[in-house]
């Protein structure tokens, strides 16, 4: 169903996860140290990778920053430390979910389902799936300067490409689908999170953080996600 590409130094959760990841139909490919694990990722993109923070050679937070570079594969990340600041830069650096060992192995097989929805990799007779979705969710989007192709998964802004993770995707469409209009943190968790994946408030400022980062780099003077302080946040047509 999916190429899952699993980086874990422990061999026990490496072991028993990618037998609970092959047993719903999944091909996982595992390495144990986060330099193996980017230069893998880097030749052989997955659909989905799962990486845990602590490992020899490369962390995991150092091998999804690497990756972003080039890379907007979901990643779901895993780690022992129980801090909120790792989360926080976790989602800042570009991941699509978090997870905290030690996790129910279910969980982790559905959090890996919801990424593969939101990526439009679901199954066709999913009701969730975005192949089952309105058509308002599968046309192209323009407005003002930006276009958005949820069938390439592609983002222009006057022209120029930006790349865009699953989740970033997922919330500027909820936003640019009804300009002017502002959308609570809320509303814009259930436009890009499956009902089974909580995230706070923080969450979302940090993905908008990241876009609005990303959108700058191509157009310095990018104004178009206005936040609402206590609000939310609002797409602004130019």
């Amino acid at each position: 169903m999916a190429k899952i590409t699993l980086v874990d130094d422990d061999e026990n959760i490496v072991t028993s996860v990618s037998l609970a990841l092959e047993s719903h139909g999944h091909t996982v490919k595992a390495y144990y140290d986060g330099a193996a694990g980017l230069a893998a990722l880097e030749n052989d993109p997955p659909d989905v990778a799962i990486l845990d923070v602590k490992m020899p050679r490369m962390d995991g937070m150092e091998v999804l920053r690497r990756l972003r570079r080039t890379s907007e594969v979901p990643v779901i990340i895993l780690t022992s430390k129980d801090e909120e600041i790792d989360e926080i830069l976790g989602f800042n650096l570009g991941a699509d979910d978090y997870m905290h060992k030690p996790f129910s192995q279910r969980l982790l097989i559905e959090r890996v389902k919801a990424v593969l929805r939101r990526a439009g990799r679901g199954e066709p007779d999913d009701p969730a799936s975005p192949a089952a979705a309105a058509d308002v969710n599968a046309r192209a989007l323009k407005r003002g300067k930006l276009t958005l192709d949820p069938a390439r998964h592609e983002s222009l802004w006057d022209g120029k490409p930006v790349k865009l993770t699953v989740t970033e995707f997922l919330l500027l469409q909820s936003l640019a689908q009804r300009p002017g209009f502002v959308k609570s943190r809320d509303n814009l968790m259930d436009a890009a999170y499956d009902d089974q994946v909580y995230v706070d408030d923080r969450t979302i400022d940090s993905h908008i953080k990241r876009m609005r980062k990303k959108f700058r780099e191509v157009d310095p003077e990018f104004d178009a996600i206005e936040t609402l302080y206590g609000v939310g946040y609002r797409y602004r047509e130019s």
